[in-house]
């Protein structure tokens, strides 16, 4: 599917009102997601649009609204798990047949299996028709989901009819029981998750084309090869990173292969034991900037004495302003620095730092490079 071939919907072309958001007991994404299917379904049904229209852009809606584009982005996800639209990669959202098969490779998303333990959740509770459940991040705790997707799941619940918020803000608590008569799959969590099924394939692409030491194709190439989200590569690359299958490293040396998925033999080759992984080489940086700092305060600071602006010492060190404040985040961590606001406020030192030094690893480089270091 390209883009150019689809037909834009623009934002003149919608006739129907804009919704209430003032006065409306549901929240804004959820009233928001009502209106998209009603305009859908009438446009639909009038022949004004058709199944594979691209609707307009999130920020077009946005200002249409008068929202944010959050607002919009969870509006369409309510709309989506209808089946009104279709949300593509690069492409944008396109309006689709209802209950058509879908094109694009979608398998069981977190959204919807927090759906499926919240049922659970209600059903396990016992809780009745009108009780009020509990605030969202205590039930995004009780369910291991995180508190976006928790408040998206009971949004959705909301348009099913099984519960209804009393208050226009859904991060509040006053989620209420509408309908404890539904059914649940007792059989998801078998299921698996799109970044699960990735994490699977991509285990068996390194199998077939690659072997110990060569370096993986770059996101967008992986992301268009298996017809996913760069999110969702980058999601199951990290798992494969965690059970050592693969090792990042900084710059154009990216990710490389030090064991093979279905074999349980680590690469001990010299680039894996003395150059560092991408993460240590920031954490790296990060701390030589602090060791610097240290020997500064050691050097030229008492105690009770103010260290330089951020700014200032950017400029000094030749360093981004975010570095430094990272740096001196940490160091007031250890308890060498404080901060106070005002007028008279600024960093102030409430401890002198050891400066002895201490020994890293090497930053990440081209394994070829690691026999003349051996050498």
């Amino acid at each position: 599917m390209q883009k150019k071939s689809l037909k834009q919907i623009q934002i003149s072309d919608i006739d129907l009102e804009l919704p209430d958001l003032k006065n409306t007991e549901s929240s804004k994404a959820s009233t928001i997601s009502k209106w998209i299917i009603d305009w859908i379904e009438h446009d639909l049904q009038s022949g004004k649009i058709s199944a594979g229209y691209l609707i307009p852009s999130k920020p077009e809606l946005a200002f249409h609204l008068g929202v944010s584009t959050g607002t919009i982005q969870n509006a369409l996800r309510l709309t989506e798990d209808l089946g009104y639209v279709e949300s593509k990669q690069c492409i944008g959202t396109v309006v689709k047949e209802k209950n058509s098969a879908s094109e694009i490779r979608k398998l069981t998303s977190k959204r919807e299996k927090a759906i499926n333990d919240l049922k659970k959740f209600i059903i396990e509770n016992k809780f009745k028709t009108g009780v009020i459940l509990p605030s969202s991040r205590n039930i995004s705790k009780a369910i291991s989901a995180s508190f976006n997707t928790t408040r998206l799941a009971l949004e959705n619940l909301c348009s099913e009819g099984i519960l209804e918020h009393q208050y226009k803000n859904s991060h509040h608590t006053g989620w209420i029981v509408k309908n404890n008569k539904f059914s649940i799959t007792d059989d998801y969590t078998e299921q698996k998750t799109l970044v699960k099924k990735v994490e699977a394939d991509l285990k068996n692409y390194i199998t077939n084309n690659l072997k110990t030491g060569d370096k993986m194709p770059p996101h967008f190439k992986l992301a268009k090869q298996f017809n996913v989200s760069i999110k969702t590569i980058h999601d199951a690359l990290q798992t494969l990173i965690q059970d050592g299958i693969l090792l990042p490293r900084r710059g154009r040396y990216g990710t490389s292969v030090i064991r093979m998925p279905y074999d349980n033999t680590v690469n001990t080759g010299i680039e894996t034991s003395i150059f560092a992984k991408a993460q240590e080489t920031a954490f790296y940086y990060y701390e030589r900037t602090q060791n610097h700092i240290k020997r500064i305060i050691s050097e030229n600071y008492s105690i009770g004495d103010r260290l330089p602006s951020i700014m200032a010492l950017s400029k000094e060190m030749d360093l981004s302003p975010n570095t430094i404040r990272k740096a001196f985040k940490n160091l007031a961590s250890e308890g060498y620095l404080t901060f106070s606001r005002g007028r008279y406020g600024g960093t102030f030192v409430i401890d002198i730092p050891e400066t002895d030094t201490q020994a890293f690893k090497w930053l990440a480089v081209n394994p070829k490079y690691a026999e003349t270091y051996k050498n």
